[in-house]
């Protein structure tokens, strides 16, 4: 299974594989009393809430990976971003969703894609950083590009919405801040901010 796996991988249709794991991995994520790593299912319903909430049309990603969100959200919103450092997937979100013309996908690094994209941005956004920040399973990771990031988000005159996945990593290991202690930093300097962590997502969203 583990070699077909890795076989599927290599083709166009791996996307469509994963998509259809995600009923399956939902409800055994249930089964198992809602472990701290949550489903894509799960991840999908929090973005899509988020919009709706908070009326937000333009959805901005990082970490495209295989296209699963994008993939998930390219009915619900007017205009997306998502931005790819790995050159093979890029490229392979590129060509899946060409023909969707409100979709575009960058190729780099996203500390430099975001502050450079929100040049062109004048109205509220949701913003799904997904880009392994901390690494799978509270692994260091790059802790410099995640606060590059969010300082140019929270620093941009319009007040957006912010997703983090894998919140697990802000657990004061390896240099990593807390979550406490992100939450006292951004609340205090950026007042009209709300901080906090559900489902292994971090939120910031106006107060």
């Amino acid at each position: 299974m583990k070699a077909f796996r890795k076989l599927l991988q290599r083709t166009p249709l791996y996307g469509a594989y994963k998509a259809l794991g995600h009923y399956p991995d939902y409800w055994y994520w249930k089964l198992r009393g809602q472990p701290i790593r949550s489903p894509h299912l799960l991840k999908q319903h929090t973005v899509r809430d988020h919009a709706e909430r908070f009326g937000l049309r333009t959805l901005v990603e990082t970490g495209t990976y295989y296209g699963e969100m994008v993939a998930a959200m390219k009915n619900r919103f007017e205009r997306i971003y998502s931005v790819e450092y790995d050159h093979q997937l890029a490229q392979r979100a590129i060509v899946k969703f060409k023909r969707y013309p409100h979709i575009k996908i960058f190729e780099g690094d996203s500390q430099q894609v975001i502050p450079e994209l929100l040049q062109s941005i004048s109205t509220p956004t949701l913003f799904w950083l997904d880009a392994g920040y901390y690494g799978w399973a509270g692994l260091q990771g790059d802790k410099q590009r995640l606060t590059t990031e969010l300082d140019s988000i929270l620093r941009h005159p319009v007040k957006h919405v912010i997703l983090m996945d894998d919140a697990r990593g802000l657990n004061g290991q390896n240099g990593a801040p807390t979550v406490e202690e992100l939450k006292r930093r951004i609340e205090s300097e950026f007042p009209g901010r709300m901080v906090e962590v559900k489902y292994d997502i971090l939120r910031i969203t106006p107060s």
